[in-house]
């Protein structure tokens, strides 16, 4: 059974209004490829850059399930082993294959995805098997008019999608798995990039929206400006209090994302154990995307 809202709070550095400096994470990047197009969407990998997404390498299952034994035995404060990309982890099996290896070695970890939840209904069934124990969901709108203006396509059954009904597509199977999951005991994380041009005035009705659907926390991540939304601006601090006011009318929101690399390790803003985990060795463009 998966841990309950109140239980990840206590163990888990980003399901909390509070920080928690002694609480740690291991991102592993077993996720290569996605499923759609976002605009802010810029495909590389680094070694350099610190960003959501961002990673060095890639990692077979077998090879991240080593990397969570690294980790924890370099820094027992590590409570979570989550999957956030580089690409999203339902656009290929290998992310739900690691969590089936951790839960058979290390049942005590807590089991962490991210998805941009366009197979979200499709795998909810697995993913409520596998035991994940929070999910989180990238949901930048509700309604396809403004998410056609964040995410461009989308591949779905076999088909390319664009625009509004790309949109209506992405956003239907995000809420229907949403409710899947939360109604199956899964605590659910909403994360939303916020883009003050497009979709500012709109967070509420997200956090609103995703609230009904059972969510029971919210992540308003700044957009960095790049890919084909270098015309839009970074939120400044006033923007993104007042869209977490707003949200926080609907579920609790967190304030102390670090915009981790798909990669990262250790504890947020904290003791690093990366590079010692990862060969961090420059590799040419690949993927990223914000899950």
């Amino acid at each position: 059974m998966s841990l309950t809202f109140r239980e990840l709070t206590l163990s888990h550095p980003c399901f909390s209004t509070g920080a928690k400096p002694n609480k740690g994470r291991v991102h592993l990047p077993v996720s290569p490829g996605c499923n759609i197009e976002c605009q802010f969407c810029s495909r590389k990998r680094s070694d350099v850059e610190d960003r959501p997404g961002v990673t060095s390498s890639l990692l077979s299952p077998e090879e991240a399930l080593t990397s969570v034994r690294r980790a924890v035995a370099l820094c027992p404060d590590i409570t979570v082993a989550g999957v956030a990309g580089p690409g999203d982890t339902l656009a290929t099996p290998y992310a739900l294959q690691t969590f089936r290896l951790i839960k058979e070695e290390l049942p005590s970890i807590i089991k962490c995805m991210s998805t941009n939840g366009l197979l979200l209904p499709e795998f909810a069934d697995e993913i409520i098997e596998v035991g994940i124990d929070s999910l989180t969901v990238t949901v930048n709108a509700v309604e396809p008019e403004i998410e056609a203006m964040i995410c461009g396509k989308i591949t779905y059954e076999g088909k390319r999608y664009e625009g509004v009904p790309a949109a209506e597509i992405l956003i239907r199977n995000q809420l229907e798995g949403i409710r899947k999951v939360t109604k199956a005991g899964v605590t659910v994380k909403v994360n939303t990039v916020l883009i003050p041009e497009i979709n500012a005035d709109h967070i509420e009705t997200v956090a609103r929206t995703v609230s009904e659907c059972g969510a029971q926390i919210y992540n308003i991540i700044s957009l960095i400006p790049q890919h084909k939304l270098t015309w839009c601006t970074e939120p400044d601090c006033t923007l993104i209090s007042e869209a977490r006011a707003a949200a926080e009318k609907h579920l609790s929101v967190f304030r102390h994302c670090h915009r981790c690399r798909a990669d990262a390790a250790g504890i947020p803003g904290g003791f690093d154990v990366s590079k010692e985990i990862y060969a961090r060795e420059f590799r040419a463009e690949n993927t990223f995307s914000h899950g």
